[in-house]
């Protein structure tokens, strides 16, 4: 990539994350980067390009991040209760490559363009799947099938997206660690077809 294009999406995903999308314009991406507006719109038709740029950027990031984070653990009930301990390691700041904790990129995008056809709404919704699907990775491993699979990654991605939300909104930042002991009583129980 482009080292002015990176630095662009690098300045953008900040100043969006940090003040929301909304209240960024194009002029203060340009200002804070120090880069032409020529060259900005040489690599981004429009800021809705740069925005999807720093949702692509950042769901990258996040999903690497996240992914070395569950690895380090043995895979299955290790690994999917290694997710509240990368997370209570992101809401308090111990996770340099995420930067400073200011809740889901994708949550915050999301309420700002909710409109259903929006492609910045449909890659906010991409990052979720994505995530989804790696904790499923983990849990397939000790699911019997495929309905129980199912059910419990809903389940674990509702309290990791609860946690996200209290810690940002409610700043508790033991929210983590709080959904992490469910998720442990949720796993220790036996599974029945209506639910857990």
């Amino acid at each position: 990539m482009n080292s002015k294009k990176r630095a662009l999406i690098n300045t953008a995903m900040r100043l969006f994350y940090r003040k929301g999308i909304h209240a960024v314009g194009i002029n203060e991406v340009l200002k804070v980067s120090g880069i032409a507006k020529k060259t900005l719109y040489h690599h981004f038709a429009s800021k809705d390009d740069l925005i999807l740029a720093c949702l692509h950027y950042r769901d990258k990031l996040f999903i690497r991040w996240l992914k070395q984070q569950l690895d380090a653990a043995p895979p299955g009930k290790a690994a999917v209760l290694a997710l509240f301990d990368a997370l209570d390691n992101w809401f308090n700041n111990r996770s340099e490559e995420l930067g400073e904790f200011n809740g889901c990129f994708f949550i915050n995008a999301s309420a700002e363009y909710s409109q259903a056809e929006s492609l910045i709404y449909a890659a906010c919704q991409q990052h979720k799947a994505h995530v989804r699907a790696l904790i499923k990775s983990h849990v397939d491993c000790f699911a019997s099938d495929e309905n129980k699979s199912n059910q419990i990654t809903d389940n674990l991605c509702i309290l990791k997206e609860g946690a996200i939300t209290t810690a940002k909104v409610q700043a508790k930042l033991s929210a983590a660690l709080d959904s992490k002991a469910l998720a442990a009583l949720m796993l220790a129980q036996p599974f029945r077809q209506t639910g857990l």
